[in-house]
């Protein structure tokens, strides 16, 4: 499984003025930049219907907090596992 690529929001608005100079289209400048061009697209028609608030993210404070419990359970279950097995090497090398 690949992880999400997060975009921001300047590289975004970018993206979007590229689209509009003249004889340019948006596939052309989503390959250029590396981004499916419907994601391009996408970007383009959220500036154009909302231009203060596009680009802000769908996430939610819950959905974010959730996100960094998980990464600090990760982070803390590789130190325990750690200090397990130097407890094992260092029990066994007193014996």
């Amino acid at each position: 499984m690949t992880k999400r690529r997060k975009y921001s929001t300047e590289f975004k608005r970018e993206a979007v003025e590229q689209t509009r100079q003249p004889g340019v289209s948006c596939r052309q400048v989503a390959l250029e930049i590396g981004v499916n061009p419907n994601m391009l697209s996408r970007w383009k028609r959220e500036l154009e219907e909302a231009p203060g608030s596009a680009h802000k993210g769908s996430g939610t404070p819950r959905d974010e907090e959730v996100a960094r419990l998980k990464r600090e359970l990760a982070r803390i279950k590789k130190e325990r596992d750690f200090l397990r097995e130097a407890a094992t090497f260092f029990a066994k090398e007193s014996s």
